[in-house]
């Protein structure tokens, strides 16, 4: 798991007191909103002992204001004490019991203290409340993994990277994941990592070490299995120095998930050109009118098997989320809503969703 300061919360609520709604905003609630910004100056500076006592002057104005009481048991977090932390999640639950950041936080308490069955069990709650945050699916599936449940642990690690594919990278690296390694959709990952680094054009070995931060063996391992499966050419290439393998793409692959090219500038950032085929151009169209089809009949299976073509890095999902990036967003939020309400939500939206499809064709078509 990542150095927890620093990590997008689940949402930057709007700063308000339980009573705030419905009068004038008063010289107090500026006054409190005001030590709370400043307390997070604090926090963002490393200074949480100093951020703590802030929080404390605008909790004497509003002893209900649940945002500084968040903070405040965060920056306790940071400083390792945990029972502390504890103490002022709770406290905030009190006050807003169905918060998923405070779920999520405790939950991150809990792995500090290597708890990682409560861990899960907060993180649970976190995703009850909220099934579309990537993170949260991400630190389940973390704690999963840690306790040794590893194909469920896969399983959420796969619903974060649907949701949000960096964490893609992030998890070939995640000493969390140590044992789950020679797990089957482990690998698959980090080869979907190692996929779309020769896509954008690190064809060699090297380079693919310095931008996924992947080690030699690793890399070789899974370049090796994804040439046995024909996606990729393996090429040794000799200098006076030393020796490094190229990789290339094959052209069956190429033709279903685009590629990237840099620019010949010698400027240190050349922009970069995507390069899509008309077979893949064709294939998303294709599929977009499907689903619109699929949403119009209310044929649920069928639409999400579309949707998760759409969003399948080895096949559009990349493409897409470089260059439709709202697209995929929608795409993702609809695919979620769909796999956990099922019927339900596909009658109350399906002209929402027809509609969405056949605007993105257009969009896609030109």
């Amino acid at each position: 798991m990542e150095k927890i300061f620093g990590r997008k919360l689940f949402s930057e609520k709007a700063i308000e007191s339980s009573q705030s709604r419905g009068y004038k905003i008063t010289e107090d609630d500026i006054k409190k909103v005001n030590l709370y910004k400043k307390g997070v100056s604090k926090m963002s500076e490393e200074k949480f002992e100093e951020a703590i006592k802030t929080f404390d002057l605008a909790l004497r104005i509003d002893p209900h204001f649940v945002d500084a009481i968040i903070k405040k048991g965060y920056s306790y977090f940071n400083l390792n004490q945990y029972n502390h932390a504890l103490t002022f999640f709770d406290q905030a639950l009190e006050i807003s019991i169905n918060d998923p950041e405070v779920w999520n936080l405790k939950g991150l308490v809990y792995y500090k203290t290597k708890n990682y069955e409560k861990a899960i069990n907060c993180c649970e709650k976190a995703i009850d409340l909220n099934p579309n945050i990537a993170m949260a699916w991400y630190n389940y599936a973390c704690y999963l993994t840690l306790n040794g449940k590893i194909s469920e642990g896969m399983d959420a690690l796969k619903k974060s990277i649907e949701l949000d594919i960096s964490n893609a990278k992030k998890a070939v690296k995640d000493k969390d994941f140590m044992n789950a390694r020679m797990e089957d959709d482990y690998k698959r990952i980090l080869e979907v990592v190692i996929l779309e680094a020769i896509r954008q054009g690190n064809d060699y070995l090297g380079k693919i070490i310095w931008v996924t931060g992947l080690n030699r063996e690793d890399i070789q391992d899974a370049t090796t299995r994804l040439a046995n499966k024909g996606l990729l050419f393996k090429n040794i290439k000799r200098t006076f120095t030393r020796t490094d393998e190229q990789y290339e793409l094959s052209q069956e692959l190429i033709a279903k998930v685009g590629l990237e090219k840099r620019s010949s500038s010698k400027s240190f950032e050349g922009k970069k050109e995507i390069f899509f085929s008309n077979q893949q151009l064709k294939d998303i169209s294709k599929i977009l009118n499907e689903s619109s089809e699929y949403a119009d009949r209310s044929e649920l299976d069928l639409l999400i098997n579309s949707i998760d073509k759409l969003l399948n890095p080895i096949l559009h999902g990349t493409t897409i989320l470089d260059n439709f990036f709202e697209e995929h967003r929608e795409l993702r939020l609809f695919n979620s809503r769909l796999k956990e309400k099922g019927l339900e939500y596909l009658n109350l939206h399906k002209e929402e969703i027809s509609k969405f499809m056949s605007e993105f064709d257009r969009k896609i078509r030109g």
